[in-house]
């Protein structure tokens, strides 16, 4: 079996110490990580700043929309399909500048004052038809759209996509603390969509913070049960470090070690 990688997301990590892209992506480096997640909002400048600390690049999101407006995401609202192909082409030539090979399909919130019930069929019909169009153009591209469920009970209520069951539709983003908070049972979710998880994200439940952190998921089965599977991707840590990010990586540290690897699991 071999061991997982990891992947620093440096919207959450580093953060507090370092307000730039590339202080974080240094610091990430330096951490003995070798790859990133990165937000949209550092698009543009990302490129130069990972070829200078030789990260690899294995997440970038679709654009969210008009963030002061509410938008997170236009995957599944409806009437703004030109929007989301726009936004896509534009993620997609940033994933090409970045060799990144995976782009998250954000999909969007329910309209203000709207009920889910009332509108679910509507924006899952526009959400399908916004994926057919995406899996062609990433085919063409070579690249991977992932979906990512979010949770609606503390994260955001007025996301579209809350479960593991809806994000069978394409190649999902399985992200631990999402799961855990809507469905649990996460060992049997994890071997029934294993054949659609094109990513996976980790963060202790409920504080979103350090996987060895007082929680529900015992992670290190969770490790070795991805192990198990199989899992060859990068697993990106996105959590919110309780404290300095770098003293906060004792897990990683000890995973490495206990694995018999050097830091960056190599």
């Amino acid at each position: 079996m071999a061991p997982l990688r990891f992947a620093a997301n440096v919207a959450w990590l580093f953060a507090a110490e370092e307000p730039g892209l590339a202080g974080r992506l240094e610091a990430a480096g330096r951490a003995g990580f070798r790859a990133a997640e990165l937000g949209w909002d550092w698009l543009g400048q990302e490129a130069a700043a990972l070829r200078g600390v030789g990260l690899e690049t294995v997440l970038i999101n679709t654009p969210p929309g008009d963030l002061d407006q509410g938008d997170k995401g236009l995957g599944a609202v409806p009437g703004r399909q030109p929007e989301f192909r726009e936004g896509l082409a534009l993620a997609v030539n940033y994933a090409k500048a970045l060799a990144c090979p995976r782009i998250h399909l954000m999909a969007g919130r329910i309209p203000p004052r709207a009920e889910r019930a009332a509108v679910a069929t509507t924006m899952e019909d526009t959400f399908i038809e916004n994926l057919r169009y995406a899996a062609d153009l990433l085919a063409q591209e070579d690249m991977v759209g992932l979906l990512e469920p979010i949770n609606s009970r503390i994260t955001d209520p007025r996301y579209f996509l809350t479960t593991p069951h809806q994000g069978k539709l394409i190649s999902s983003l399985q992200d631990i603390f999402h799961c855990q908070i809507m469905d649990g049972n996460l060992t049997q979710n994890l071997e029934t969509y294993f054949p659609l998880i094109g990513h996976i994200q980790i963060a202790q439940v409920p504080g979103r913070h350090e996987p060895d952190s007082p929680g529900e998921v015992n992670f290190p089965y969770l490790f070795q049960l991805l192990e198990t599977l199989g899992y060859d991707g990068y697993v990106g840590c996105e959590y919110k470090p309780q404290g300095d990010t770098l003293e906060g990586l004792g897990w990683l540290r000890s995973y490495w070690q206990s694995r018999g690897l050097q830091a960056g699991g190599s």
